[in-house]
């Protein structure tokens, strides 16, 4: 970014300097980009964060929590979406976990023991809608109670392997096409939903399966059962993809059909892959979600490194079709822990963003200015302070 002044070296207080930022990222994107400050979607603009199991510090300590989304309020974010299911293990007392041998999270304190619990009523509180997350969807490690106890609940390669790689480590994979398997997520989903006034549920790239996998023997007889044919020996054979899809796609009918009754205002939340890879490498055909009206609010995830990348992902048809349906944004990634982001290409993907008319949800929380060792927290919190500055609720 070209600046066009420089400010005198005198000594200043660390408020005069956070005000001079946050005044030096007005001018920049007001001034220079007017056209790309407000989104002019039809819907209240997108702007959420996801709370992450790395959010450990945040989550674990009540005065941490309130001061963390006390400051995403005053910062005009409007939605936060705090993991819930992850590693096999849930953040919250459940029933349903227990019932199928997950045994409950030992924590140290009384808020420790409810965090969900706290989160939704402090976000609540600071006027931010709380869709937990659950992340791993259909994964789970090997070796977690879940997939040791319930081992018929694993599918596999047609090899007969059963084990995947992922940015958490090793995993194997639920079978989305178990009645046993859906019945648990969709118990887990409904126990949420009515233990807490949550605003809604998030599914991401996670509610998936990958195209190499689905030949363990109940989806084989399953299979067989409706086609008259063995599947396929190629996995990316279209119609066996599209099988596979169009099953996903049954239980997402079903889950939503639940929630609704459960909960008619629930917000049934979407964060998949850009659509050529969440159909073709996952199986999850998000646009055909939308189009059968189950998703209420889209999240793309479109993590690319630079920002020609990024915006070719911005303008496609599936995307620009939501847009006009439901709330839909994109997902920026801030950073990796130890490597975040650069502050400036953050600030551009923003605003190519609402260049296509679409929100944002940043990922993840401790990446935005926590532990950035090239970038102070003040110059990041005051570039967001100037790309958010007017209030965008949606509650």
């Amino acid at each position: 970014m070209t600046h066009f002044f420089t400010l005198p070296q005198i000594n200043i207080n660390k408020i005069e300097k956070t005000i001079i930022l946050f005044l030096v990222s007005v001018f920049f994107i007001v001034f220079l980009h007017p056209q790309q400050v407000i989104s002019q979607s039809s819907f209240p603009e997108i702007r959420g964060v996801w709370l992450t199991k790395n959010d450990t510090d945040i989550l674990l300590d009540r005065s941490g929590l309130e001061n963390s989304l006390r400051e995403l309020a005053d910062l005009n974010f409007n939605t936060i979406y705090p993991v819930v299911w992850n590693s096999g293990y849930v953040s919250y007392p459940s029933e349903v976990a227990e019932r199928v041998g997950i045994p409950p999270l030992v924590r140290s304190s009384e808020h420790n023991k409810n965090v969900i619990g706290d989160i939704v009523e402090e976000g609540h509180l600071k006027g931010l809608l709380v869709i937990p997350w659950f992340e791993f969807g259909f994964m789970t490690p090997p070796s977690s109670e879940l997939a040791i106890k319930n081992p018929r609940w694993i599918t596999n390669r047609r090899d007969g392997s059963k084990i995947g790689e992922s940015a958490g480590g090793s995993v194997v994979w639920l079978n989305p096409f178990h009645p046993q398997v859906q019945q648990f997520i969709m118990d887990l989903v409904l126990e949420i939903i009515t233990k807490y006034p949550v605003d809604g549920i998030q599914f991401d790239d996670h509610t998936v399966l990958p195209r190499d996998f689905g030949y363990d023997p109940y989806t084989v007889a399953l299979y067989k059962q409706e086609t008259k044919k063995d599947p396929p020996a190629n996995f990316k054979n279209a119609d066996w993809v599209k099988w596979r899809a169009d099953k996903i796609t049954d239980f997402m009918v079903r889950l939503n059909k639940a929630v609704k009754e459960r909960k008619p205002s629930a917000i049934f939340s979407v964060a998949p892959n850009p659509y050529h890879t969440a159909y073709n490498i996952f199986l999850q055909d998000w646009h055909k979600w939308v189009n059968l009206g189950i998703v209420d609010e889209l999240i793309i995830q479109v993590y690319r490194p630079d920002l020609k990348a990024f915006v070719k992902e911005l303008n496609t048809p599936q995307i620009q079709s939501a847009r006009q349906k439901i709330p839909t944004g994109v997902a920026i990634l801030t950073g990796l822990r130890n490597k975040p982001t650069p502050i400036t290409l953050i600030e551009d993907k923003v605003r190519q963003a609402r260049r296509y008319r679409l929100g944002v949800a940043f990922f993840y929380y401790e990446t935005l200015w926590e532990n950035t060792t090239t970038e102070s927290d003040d110059l990041r919190k005051a570039v967001v302070r100037a790309l958010f500055f007017n209030p965008q609720r949606r509650n």
